[in-house]
């Protein structure tokens, strides 16, 4: 998947720079549907930021898939109902206050989130936190919108989000049946969701 262009992340970075936080630490929202490249801007925008940055993925609050099992949810991981969305916005009240924070981050390979995994240090002036639910118009996760200091949307074609979510499964040794399956019983459901129903971003690329 291409990055974001320099110029992009270097406006961005520049209007990072000159929004003022509400509380101790400045909170960045960057949200998107799956495969719009929200990872890939994060972080590109936290390396222009510098060492006042700090990357903060929503991941690390997937359910674990004991509880997805116990629940029937195992199919639809990476859904909204899937993470721990109250957890998750405990945290971010956290970031905005507190100096330090501990956080947990997810282990793609193994599929499990860790918790304790990462440290937000007293140094670090903005969080950068990227997920597909940021924004989402949906109840527990509208009580992250009053939390954000800048909002920024990947808003990214159906067509797109469709092709490179079928090649993520046929990147991980899957046929091109169950790539195809994959994607559209799970993935792009909830990249339409959240397509549909989030609310405006600050800024939308």
């Amino acid at each position: 998947m291409d990055g974001p262009a320099p110029q992009i992340i270097t406006d961005l970075a520049a209007r990072v720079r000159v929004t003022k936080p509400k509380a101790r630490r400045l909170l960045i929202a960057i949200a998107g549907p799956p495969a719009s490249g929200k990872s890939t801007l994060a972080a590109d925008l936290v390396a222009a930021l510098g060492p006042d940055a700090a990357l903060v993925p929503m991941d690390g609050f997937h359910l674990d898939n004991r509880i997805l099992d116990a629940r029937g949810l195992r199919p639809r991981k990476g859904a909204p109902e899937t993470f721990d969305a109250a957890g998750f916005t405990h945290m971010i009240r956290r970031l905005a206050t507190e100096a330090e924070v501990i956080i947990p981050v997810f282990d793609r390979p193994r599929d499990i989130a860790i918790a304790g995994a990462a440290a937000i240090d007293a140094q670090t002036k903005i969080a950068i936190v990227e997920g597909n639910y940021l924004l989402l118009n949906d109840a527990t996760w509208t009580d992250l919108h009053p939390l954000w200091d800048l909002t920024v949307f990947l808003n990214v074609p159906t067509a797109t989000l469709t092709h490179r979510l079928i090649q993520r499964w046929l990147d991980n040794d899957h046929t091109p049946e169950q790539a195809e399956t994959r994607a559209r019983s799970n993935d792009i459901p909830n990249a339409l969701r959240v397509a549909r129903n989030s609310i405006a971003a600050d800024i939308t690329l």
